[in-house]
């Protein structure tokens, strides 16, 4: 009795120490982190609780419990900043100096980890809810990641379920050909309600319960060609194009896209998809194709540009069946769109759509003819928000009504061109995003960008929830003859927060005026030298912003960086005026009245 005691004692002291210790610490920092946006927490599992190992059962469950303990703060936290990751390393201890050979412990010293922690709790790190095994200066990812079998669903309607029935297709639910590999428990849920569709349907029993194409043959569509569609339009719909992706005439630079009688009226870039898209209404004429479009998704877009869109006229777009995929729980469908003026190629778009519960029909998993972005986003520069039009069509399957992916789609590319292009749609090349989230009524779209050469990474958010709508995505620019002179300006994060105060002025500047009552100047410098000088003028009538130097009664000179650490709160500014980072000149004073002109900028 005192041995089993004792064994008890141990066991919940493990547990103590590993999971609940772990979980108290976390407790404690986790509002802190949620107050500042921003926190980075790294559980240490072992080998022991992701493999199970003999005579360490208290052991492996407070090690495993540590894993499931990540993954639920990795999904809660994510939309405060807050990322956490689980490291099972295998390093040299106290504990295992006494039976490992020396120099095997030297091999697995701490400094072999250190590294993959520091980099995991980087802000930089964008990593969140992985798992890493580490040691001897080797790093692998996702040491264990969630398999599963197709399965086969042995019950059918108003018949008992037996253990016979489960003997029976025994070899048919181990069976790991072409598995599933569920990423949340909402993937993993997927599985239970298309089972309990077909029974309810008696459809009967039959392998792979996500399937929905059985006796068909999906492969064989692959190269089948659509038929031609055509599309005319006028300028109209040029125009009405435009404001659903958030055009304004308040913006002087935005009229040649909503006015027909402007002197360089012009289609946005975009609209390219429009023609094309009605192309997918053939996908159920396709042999071997068994769609329910009440179960397809949009997952990626791609368009490409060959020449700037007429702003009137026919256009004609021809479709083939570029690939079928099996993902498993659903079957993707790669459908090339040539769109033509007459004999002329305007534009090519490829549609990359999600057929839930359509897999399992045992073809192939990836396609080299899917257009896919060869460098992933890593680091934004700066953000530009443009809330959504009120104005919302209702989408058959949802509670409440949803923006259409291809609108989030026209409204990064409306961000990225204005800021990288001036409004030029002769410069426009091409544009790829994956749809990730829908956006709803009163949330406000946010892009997030960064220009590398010819290329701008973005991703788009709602700025309420911090969620990504799109995501791994990219617009290519034609070069212009005169970039390399403009590359050494092009592209400060400081332009877009002078943009938004313009904007603020327009729509309040009486209130700013009373508030301020100033002449503001800023001296914007990058690589140690001034490139951009704004005048913020909140002391007559509405006020004004303009470039340039002018007399103000104070000017404060900061580089681009440091600007925007301000403005995003990073950076504390008496902080920044006494490390030097931030210098004024003139009535120091008035760095007071900063507030009422950059609060409302502080989430850019």
């Amino acid at each position: 009795m005192r041995a089993l005691i004792s064994r008890r004692c141990v066991s919940d002291l493990i547990q103590r120490v590993h999971l609940r210790g772990s979980f108290l610490v976390t407790r404690a920092a986790w509002n802190h982190m949620k107050t500042q946006k921003f926190g980075r927490i790294i559980m240490t599992s072992s080998a022991a609780g992701i493999y199970g190992n003999f005579g360490q059962a208290n052991y492996s469950a407070a090690k495993l419990g540590l894993l499931g303990l990540s993954n639920t703060l990795a999904i809660e936290g994510q939309k405060y900043s807050i990322h956490c990751n689980t490291i099972a390393p295998t390093a040299g201890s106290r504990l295992t100096e006494t039976v490992m050979p020396p120099d095997l412990v030297q091999s697995l010293r701490a400094e072999y980890v250190a590294p993959l922690v520091l980099w995991l709790c980087h802000e930089a790190c964008q990593e969140n809810g992985g798992l890493f095994e580490v040691g001897r200066g080797c790093v692998c990812c996702g040491a264990v990641r969630w398999e599963r079998s197709l399965g086969r669903t042995v019950r059918q309607k108003n018949k008992s379920m037996t253990p016979e029935a489960v003997r029976d297709a025994w070899n048919e639910i181990c069976d790991f050909t072409d598995a599933s590999k569920p990423a949340s428990i909402q993937e993993s849920l997927q599985t239970l309600v298309e089972v309990l569709s077909r029974v309810e349907d008696e459809r009967g029993i039959r392998a792979n319960p996500t399937g929905a194409t059985a006796g068909t043959n999906p492969s064989s569509a692959v190269g089948q060609t659509l038929p031609e569609m055509s599309f005319s339009y006028t300028h109209m719909n040029c125009i009405l194009y435009a404001l659903g992706v958030g055009m304004s005439t308040r913006e002087p630079d935005q009229l040649k896209f909503l006015y027909e009688g402007h002197e360089d009226f012009s289609c946005l870039p975009t609209f390219g998809v429009i023609p094309a898209q009605s192309a997918m209404t053939g996908l159920g004429s396709i042999p071997g194709l068994n769609i329910d479009f009440t179960r397809l998704l949009h997952g990626e877009q791609y368009l490409e540009m060959f020449r700037a869109l007429p702003t009137s006229g026919t256009l004609t777009s021809r479709a083939t069946v570029a690939d079928v995929l099996d993902k498993g729980s659903g079957m993707v469908i790669l459908l090339d769109v040539h769109t033509y003026s007459g004999r002329e190629l305007v534009c090519y778009n490829q549609f990359s759509v999600f057929v839930v519960g359509a897999g399992g029909f045992g073809g192939k998993r990836t396609s080299q003819k899917a257009v896919v972005n060869e460098k992933p986003f890593n680091t934004f520069s700066w953000t530009v928000s443009q809330t959504v039009i009120n104005e919302w069509i209702t989408v058959s399957g949802f509670e409440s009504p949803i923006l259409h992916g291809l609108c989030s789609f026209g409204f990064a590319a409306r961000h990225a061109l204005k800021q990288y292009a001036a409004n030029d749609v002769s410069r426009f090349k091409s544009i790829k995003v994956r749809f990730v989230k829908p956006v709803y009524p009163g949330q406000s779209l946010q892009t997030e960008m960064w220009k590398e050469a010819n290329r701008i990474h973005l991703q788009c958010k709602v700025k309420e929830s911090g969620d990504v709508v799109l995501s791994g995505a990219y617009i290519d620019l034609h070069t212009r003859d005169d970039d390399a002179v403009h590359s050494q300006t092009d592209g400060l994060q400081s332009d877009l927060v002078f943009a938004e105060i313009g904007r603020r002025i327009r729509d309040a500047g009486h209130e700013l005026v009373k508030k301020v009552n100033a002449v503001l100047g800023w001296e914007i410098s990058k690589d140690g030298r001034t490139v951009r000088e704004w005048t913020v003028d909140l002391k007559t009538g509405r006020g004004s912003l303009h470039t340039g130097a002018s007399e103000a009664d104070v000017i404060f000179s900061v580089s681009d960086e440091d600007f925007m650490e301000v403005v995003t709160g990073k950076l504390n500014p008496q902080k920044a005026f006494f490390s030097g980072k931030l210098k004024v000149k003139g009535n120091i004073m008035l760095s007071q009245k900063l507030e009422a002109v950059l609060k409302d900028y502080a989430k850019l």
